[in-house]
This record gives C-alpha cells, sequence and structure tokens, in this order.
C-alpha cells in the first residue's frame, strides 16, 4: 500500500479512533439528503447517521464528544451495560454536554453483538443524532460469515422533532394519511355484511376512535444507513458467501417488517445477545431494536432489502448485489393493517382485568394542557369518549351501555386477520398481527431461545406492574396513569430479581426500554427465554420480563417511541445498595436534580 494512500487512511480515521481504546465524536449541524428532501438536522462527525463505532469485548474505552451545536446535547449508548455516570441521561444519569464543551465517557466493554447510540437530548435523535455500534467477541462466535454489513433503519422526517411534537398536541392525527376509506367501507360490506360493517363503524366513531390509528408519524422517508429508497444503500457479496447483516431500529416511530425477497435469513442474535438460529422469511424489528441473520445467496443476481413500515405508509430500500449499479425489484407496499376490537383493551378476547365496570360517560379531562400539565393523575373525571389508549388505573365494574352502538355487534365475524395467523405476543384477533409477504415464517418472539443463559435460572423477589396508559385523542402517554414529571422512581434493590408485568392498555405498540441492566423477556422457555434490552408490548396484550438487579445507580426506563416517552411514558429507576462508590455517585446525581 503506498504511502499516500495510508496517509488517506490515517486522515479518514483520526476523527473517530485516536489511540488504543481512545474514540472522538463531534456534535454538528448537518444536511441531510433523503433522496426526496433535504433538510437541516443533527449528526456525528459532520454526517447522519454517525459512523460506525466499532469495539471488541474486554477493552476499556474513552469516547471524547465535543459539543459543536449551541444547544445542550448527550449520548446514550444504547444497550450497553456500564456503570451508571457514563449512560448519556441528563438529569439522571449526568447534566449533559453543554455548548462548546467535550464531555469524555469512559466504560469497560463487556459484551458483544450489534448496538446503537444516539441523543438523549430533547429530539435530536429523530433529528438524525444517531449511529451504530459493532462489538466484536474475544473469543469465536458459534456461526460461520464471510462478510459483514450494518443495516439501520430509520424514518426520516421532513419536520422537526419540536415541530411534529407540537402538531401531534394539537391533532393527534395530524400525520395519519392512511385513513378509512368509503372504498373500504364497501370492501367491509362485501365480506362482512352491510350491518356488521355500519355496527363496527358506529363502535369506532362513538369511542372518537380509529382503525388506522396503527403509526401517529407518517410521511416520512425510509432511509438505510442514511440513504433513500431512491438513493439505494448496496452491499456487495460474492455469490455463496454467508452474509451477516446488522439489523438496527433507530427510528422516531417506525416499525419495519423486514424481507428480502429470494433469500430466506438465519436469525443468530436479538439485541445484541446470540438466539439459537431461527430460519425465517421476515421479521418485524420494533423501535430501538436490533437483529443480525445470516443470509446466503447463490445467484450472482441482486435482491432488494425490503422494510414496509407497520402501517404500510412508507419503506427503506437498499440492494445486496454482486456488483455496484444492479438492482432488483421492489415490491409494492402491502394493504395498510387495521386495529381491531381486539387491540382496544377490554373488548372481546380480552382480559377485562382492572377494567371491568367502567362509565364511559363519567369522566373529564379539561384540566390537561400538554407536556407540561397532564391532568390529574388520579384521573378523576375523565371523559373516555374522546380517548385512545385509555387509562383504566384504579376503576371497578364497567358499564358498557356507555359504548353506544356496540350492542349487538358480531365479533366473530368482524375484523379478525385475514390468512388465519396468530401470535402469543398480540392479542387474539389483532389487526396487527403480522403474515409474511411469501407465506413463510414470521419471526414471533415465542421463537427466540437464548444461545447461552446469562444468569441463573431463578424465582423472582417481587413483581411490579406498569400499565401502559395514555389518551392518543389528546396525546397524553403515562405508566399507571401517571406521566414522568408527577411519578415517583422506580425503586429497586440491589442483588434482587424483579418480575415486571406490562399491560397495554392503550391501542398503541410501545417498545419499552431499561437502561444498564438485560431484561428477560418471558416466552415460556425458562432459563433459555432471550436476554433483551428492549421489549415491544402489544395493544391490549400483558408481557413479562424479569430482570437481575446487578447495576447500582440511576436509570431511565420509558417507551422509545420519541414523541410518547417525551410526552410522558417514562420512568426513573433507582437501584439502591451495592458497591459503596457506586452509591456514593448516585446520591451525588441525585442532588443535583434535573429533568431527563
Amino acid at each position: 500500500m503506498n504511502t499516500t494512500l495510508l496517509a488517506g487512511l490515517a486522515a479518514l480515521l483520526l476523527p473517530v479512533i485516536g489511540l488504543a481504546g481512545e474514540y472522538s465524536l463531534t456534535v454538528d449541524r448537518v444536511k441531510i439528503d433523503t433522496g426526496d428532501f433535504v433538510k437541516t438536522g443533527i449528526g456525528y462527525n459532520g454526517k447522519s447517521p454517525g459512523p460506525v463505532l466499532r469495539f471488541r469485548e474486554g477493552e476499556e474505552v474513552s469516547i471524547n464528544v465535543t459539543n459543536n451545536l449551541d444547544e445542550m446535547t448527550s449520548i446514550h449508548w444504547h444497550g450497553l451495560i456500564l456503570p451508571f455516570d457514563q449512560d448519556g441521561v441528563p438529569g439522571i444519569s449526568f447534566p449533559g454536554i453543554k455548548p462548546g464543551e467535550t464531555f469524555t465517557y469512559q466504560f469497560p466493554i463487556q459484551q458483544t453483538g450489534t448496538y446503537w447510540f444516539h441523543s438523549h437530548s430533547g429530539f435530536q435523535e429523530p433529528d438524525g443524532a444517531y449511529g451504530a455500534i459493532v462489538i466484536e467477541p474475544e473469543g469465536r462466535e458459534p456461526f460461520r460469515y464471510d462478510r459483514e454489513y450494518v443495516v439501520q433503519l430509520t424514518d426520516k422526517h421532513p419536520h422537526s422533532g419540536d415541530r411534529i411534537m407540537r402538531n401531534l398536541k394539537m391533532i393527534p392525527d395530524y400525520y395519519n394519511r392512511k385513513q378509512q376509506t368509503v372504498g373500504e367501507f364497501f370492501s367491509d360490506v362485501s365480506e362482512n355484511g352491510l350491518m356488521n360493517t355500519v355496527r363496527d363503524r358506529m363502535a369506532w366513531g362513538n369511542m372518537r376512535m380509529m382503525k388506522a390509528d396503527v403509526e401517529d408519524l407518517q410521511g416520512f422517508t425510509g432511509l438505510i444507513n442514511g440513504k433513500g429508497p431512491e438513493q439505494n444503500w448496496t452491499g456487495l457479496f460474492e455469490p455463496g458467501e454467508r452474509i451477516r447483516l446488522r439489523f438496527i431500529n433507530s427510528s422516531a416511530m417506525t416499525y419495519f417488517d423486514v424481507r428480502i425477497p429470494g433469500l430466506d435469513m438465519t436469525v443468530v442474535q436479538a439485541d445484541g445477545n446470540n438466539v439459537q438460529p431461527v430460519n425465517v422469511a421476515e421479521f418485524r424489528i420494533g423501535v430501538a431494536e436490533t437483529y443480525d441473520v445470516i443470509v446466503r445467496p447463490r445467484e450472482a443476481q441482486a435482491y432488494t432489502i425490503f422494510a414496509e413500515s407497520m402501517g404500510r405508509s412508507g419503506y427503506a430500500r437498499a440492494t445486496l448485489a454482486p456488483e455496484e449499479g444492479m438492482e432488483a425489484a421492489v415490491p409494492q407496499l402491502r394493504e395498510p393493517a387495521r386495529l381491531t376490537m381486539a387491540d382496544m383493551g377490554g373488548m372481546p378476547g380480552m382480559d377485562h382485568g382492572s377494567m371491568a365496570g367502567m362509565d364511559h360517560g363519567s369522566m373529564d379531562m379539561s384540566g390537561t394542557d400538554g407536556m407540561s400539565g397532564m391532568g390529574d393523575p388520579s384521573m378523576k373525571g375523565m371523559d373516555h369518549s374522546g380517548m385512545a389508549g385509555m387509562d383504566h388505573s384504579n376503576m371497578q365494574e364497567m358499564d358498557h351501555s356507555g359504548m353506544a352502538g356496540m350492542a349487538g355487534m358480531d365479533h366473530d365475524s368482524m375484523e379478525m386477520p385475514k390468512g388465519g395467523a396468530s401470535d402469543p405476543f398480540y392479542a387474539k384477533g389483532s389487526g396487527l398481527v403480522p403474515v409474511a409477504a411469501n407465506g413463510g415464517k414470521f419471526l414471533s418472539y415465542a421463537d427466540l431461545k437464548a444461545q447461552n443463559p446469562l444468569y441463573e435460572d431463578r424465582e423472582p423477589t417481587r413483581e411490579i406492574e406498569l400499565r401502559l396508559t395514555g389518551n392518543m385523542e389528546r396525546y397524553i402517554w403515562s405508566i399507571n396513569g401517571v406521566k414522568y414529571e408527577d411519578a415517583d422512581p422506580i425503586r429497586l434493590q440491589y442483588g434482587e430479581r424483579v418480575r415486571f408485568k406490562f399491560v397495554n392498555e392503550t391501542m398503541m405498540t410501545h417498545p419499552m426500554h431499561l437502561h444498564g441492566m438485560w431484561s428477560i423477556l418471558e416466552v415460556g422457555a425458562g432459563q433459555w427465554n432471550p436476554i433483551k434490552h428492549t421489549v415491544s408490548v402489544q395493544p391490549g396484550t400483558t408481557v413479562y420480563m424479569e430482570t437481575e438487579v446487578d447495576e447500582p445507580g440511576q436509570w431511565a426506563f420509558h417507551c422509545h417511541l420519541s414523541y410518547h416517552a417525551a410526552a410522558g411514558m417514562f420512568r426513573k429507576v433507582i437501584v439502591e445498595g451495592g458497591p459503596e462508590s457506586a452509591q456514593a455517585k448516585a446520591d451525588a446525581t441525585t442532588e443535583e436534580g434535573g429533568d431527563a
């Protein structure tokens, strides 16, 4: 290699990698070109997404982050196990990085796999402040591959995050472009009969809810590695090679259904942790999740990586090919998903639980006023007639007569997902149950089994119920009916094993992310239950996860939909006890105060 080329490589790498284990990042205003529009955003080292950071298991890293913005910033290392004061959440684990300041993160790398990093300040992440992390193992992987690519997905919108939030607070369906049509009405009449269809429309209308409330944010351009569908990011291969694709969903709000027509995929990792291999035709990747898959294209032809939004409002597209410039057909978007009464919570096919006996006509929420004052947490006087995603806290004895138009509805003949698909992590009869485009296998959480157990299988010491609550009509999101600003922290004891029970009482899917500690997802596999950092909870479902409380300090726990977290679906977790030095740091951070 000649000296000119070496000098060029050094100039390219030095802004990111300095001495062994030392890295540098700048936080900058950048131009983002999606192929559909160009906008100003925020990025790292002059671009969005930022560079792929490559670490090695066992190394100590030092990352110098220089804030070139005129506002505070931060970086959260999503899914990494590290000391809490390096986690990067302003007001919880550190004060934040001031304009013009350089902050140095220092932590050990004690894991392997695919992760990502992003700002935890305001809406900087949806505005472009994100990047990928790849951690190589000290030893060999339990699977073979010849080459690898990061495939980082996001939903880039022409509006800024602040503007999107303002619009959602004013008109919650501002960005909903997949409303029901007259043609759809007649199609439903043909399939379900006139009376059933009319009753169905009346029921949803009386509740002021919409079957189309699958995605809060539409009108985006899907990006892969910063490239829009027309820009067509391309990864090269030699026929017969095994290719590892590291999928990362860095979206603000969008779940993607991913397939590669003509290729089967073998899932080998979920959220950075090895799983027993699962062959699938398609998988759904929640916001903030990662999946690593192996594909083996045997023909010298192009293959389209197609990531279609769960609400079928947009897509991201890339290509695998033996040569640059080759393309394959791009599939058409499928029909948009529609919610059903099963996704509502408390309707046929659902566990009424604490919702029994509620009178929907007895509540008033006139006291709410956006993010700074979301009403009385006791929810007295709430008007459920205007809600999607109801908060059923502390309510007894439901009166179904308050839901005019629903009496006599034949739920068995209506709104069932087509194709007979089922998934234990979706409500029975849910309209969101995924079906593979080619009729093959669609990945379910139930398919995920740990390659090697990370923890000893033991009984939890206690259970904490977290009801995911909200009001789509007023764009309020909360946990147990209380928004973050009004909530007490969740207090855990170092060394205990806690079982979290998520009860989704809303019509939205929520990817719940606990910082700093692993989440053991209950799939019925005992010690082989998969280890994750983000767990999706579908409408109308109850999901369990367990956590070994082995990291002292203060941590964030929130829905990873950016605008849901900002609206209040967020908690601080305080782990008490543990090493004295860590407890002293936690106490000092608590005294500093501040908001995340």
